[in-house]
């Protein structure tokens, strides 16, 4: 099978890219290594079935390069992360929104099935026991910038179920609660490789506000095969899945646990967000997934406690290593 995957270089789409190849999948993928990383392709590089093009999905030409000949497209490029929506909000709304757009018309054409990775961020302030793919969406002011991508990720779902609707487009659509594991970082703000590193390092590890906001925090080698399998049901097409983790857990508690597990003696400091962010920022008391629909649908019952998940961050971090592209970089035939 000929598969295309958006933001193939990032954290997700790196680990993707790698299952897909391992079950004999031809691989194409797009990025522009914004907040992707080459370092995270060197397990494929040089892989008979691997193809790279470095490229924006606001760039038709090069979306329809890699969409061409592809059975299915992995949608997963988006300008990602607290601190670069905050701080860019308006190139974040046009690459999430309009590259969307792009995707889904590239696609279209192409005749191949779409599978759209969207965020448990579209729920915003809604802190039910357990959040439904039908739960109310509460957002906050749409002058803070913090909103922006639930926003935007909003719009994207609302245009791909149009594209289903009316143009009949095999899309499906997951909703990702705080995937973690190996080659993701802190540096545009997630919490867990910020706050272990920070342990390793034996700095303060720096707890956002009171610290007492939980999450739900899910392992990325149990999303990424839940994420194929419902690319490959048609009941998906329409539809949107829950995708996170079944262990509810406050950040400050988090933090705690980290020091503990990886014997770090550094202490725990909590920063206010007005210090920690810029203007504009507005955070959410709780964020819990029901996964109901998608253990329905495919089975999903995620099993990596968050014991395992900490060693696994930990274990892979390490300095960040430079690839010079000019030494790798394939780029599909015209």
């Amino acid at each position: 099978m000929k598969t295309a995957i958006t933001g193939g270089a990032g954290f997700i789409g790196s680990h993707l890219v790698e299952h897909l190849l391992a079950a004999g999948d031809e691989v194409a993928v797009l990025d522009n290594l914004s907040t992707g990383r080459l370092e995270n392709l060197k397990g494929v590089i040089g892989h008979r079935n691997f193809h790279f093009i470095e490229g924006t999905i606001l760039d038709r030409d090069a979306v329809d390069k890699v969409v061409a000949g592809a059975d299915r497209v992995f949608h997963l490029a988006a300008a990602v992360g607290v601190n670069l929506i905050v701080d860019h909000p308006l190139e974040s709304l046009r690459t999430n929104i309009h590259g969307t757009e792009v995707v889904l018309d590239s696609v279209l054409e192409s005749g191949a099935s779409l599978l759209l990775a969207s965020t448990s961020e579209i729920y915003g302030k809604n802190a039910s026991d357990s959040l439904s793919e039908e739960a109310d969406r509460i957002l906050g002011s749409a002058l803070k910038s913090r909103w922006t991508y639930a926003a935007a990720k909003g719009i994207d779902e609302a245009f791909a179920h149009a594209y289903w609707r009316q143009f009949g487009l095999p899309v499906a659509i997951v909703r990702l609660f705080n995937t973690v594991g190996p080659r993701q970082t802190g540096r545009y703000g997630m919490v867990v490789p910020r706050l272990v590193r920070q342990a390793l390092a034996g700095e303060p590890l720096t707890v956002y506000g009171d610290g007492h906001q939980t999450r739900c925090f899910s392992y990325v080698g149990d999303i990424v095969p839940a994420i194929v399998r419902i690319s490959e049901e048609p009941l998906a097409y329409g539809n949107a899945y829950n995708l996170g983790g079944s262990y509810e857990i406050s950040i400050l508690t988090l933090a705690e646990r980290i020091v503990e597990l990886l014997g770090s003696e550094s202490v725990i400091t909590l920063v206010p967000y007005e210090q920690a962010y810029s203007e504009g920022y507005e955070d959410m008391r709780r964020r819990v997934p029901d996964n109901s629909k998608s253990f329905e649908l495919v089975g999903f019952d995620p099993k990596t406690t968050l014991d395992e998940i900490i060693r696994n961050v930990a274990a892979d971090y390490k300095p960040a290593k430079v690839l010079d592209p000019a030494g790798w970089k394939i780029t599909l035939a015209s």
